[in-house]
């Protein structure tokens, strides 16, 4: 990569489309069986914390503001993630696996459809409630697996719920804001049988392809819009 295309990049980092285009390798289109995706919304990531403490057994986070900070990846808008074109690299029979928060619940319906897929169940992952929590009027301890299908893609197993109260994943002690659990990897692999792809993807699996702006892609995906922050 040479010093003129590291710049545009820089210079454009708060449009994630352009970024992970500037970057991307011509590489083939694979038909994927499988779609795990956990989209970069437009959210806050909660209060900074400087700490914990134990109270009646239970470990509490000290925030340092009252206030929430922003997330620490570029975000897209709904229009920008609807516009990749999902479509194009599934199979004609596929599953798709998207993370999606309480006040995005709405949009990931119309990017289901829009992406080619039937919305099918709902997956919950619950989590234990650290320090004041996120939230109004009811605190929120639970973030949603949307599971859809297009075409017949026989699953493998038989899951016997839908909801999994697993542990955050921590770092250095903290948990990781939007990293989730390894557990729903293998949830996936459970049940859904075929090629496999992560969007968005922090980390490479062993027998998955990824796609984002943070590792060498697998497949190219393109999107259907402007380039428009």
């Amino acid at each position: 990569m040479n010093s003129n295309i590291t710049t545009e990049i820089s210079n454009e980092a708060q449009n994630p489309l352009l970024r992970v285009g500037a970057v991307m390798p011509s590489l083939r289109v694979d038909k994927y069986n499988v779609i795990y995706v956990d989209p970069p919304w437009k959210i806050k990531a909660g209060r900074p914390l400087k700490g914990y403490k134990m109270e009646n057994g239970k470990q509490l986070f000290i925030p340092t503001s009252n206030k929430s900070r922003d997330t620490e990846y570029p975000s897209m808008s709904i229009e920008q993630i609807k516009a990749l074109k999902v479509s194009e690299i599934t199979a004609d029979d596929a599953h798709l696996y998207m993370w999606v928060t309480n006040s995005h619940l709405p949009y990931a319906f119309e990017i289901i459809k829009h992406w080619g897929f039937e919305y099918s169940t709902t997956i919950v992952w619950a989590k234990n409630r650290m320090g004041g929590g996120l939230g109004g009027t009811f605190k929120i301890t639970t973030e949603y697996l949307l599971f859809a299908k297009k075409g017949k893609l026989k699953a493998l197993k038989t899951i016997g719920s839908t909801w999994h109260n697993v542990k955050r994943t921590y770092e250095n002690g903290y948990p990781k804001h939007s990293k989730k659990p390894d557990y729903f990897y293998e949830l996936i692999e459970q049940t859904s049988p075929g090629l496999k792809l992560e969007m968005f993807a922090r980390q490479k699996r062993e027998g998955w392809h990824i796609w984002g702006n943070e590792l060498q892609n697998d497949v190219e995906l393109e999107t259907e819009c402007s380039n428009e922050a």
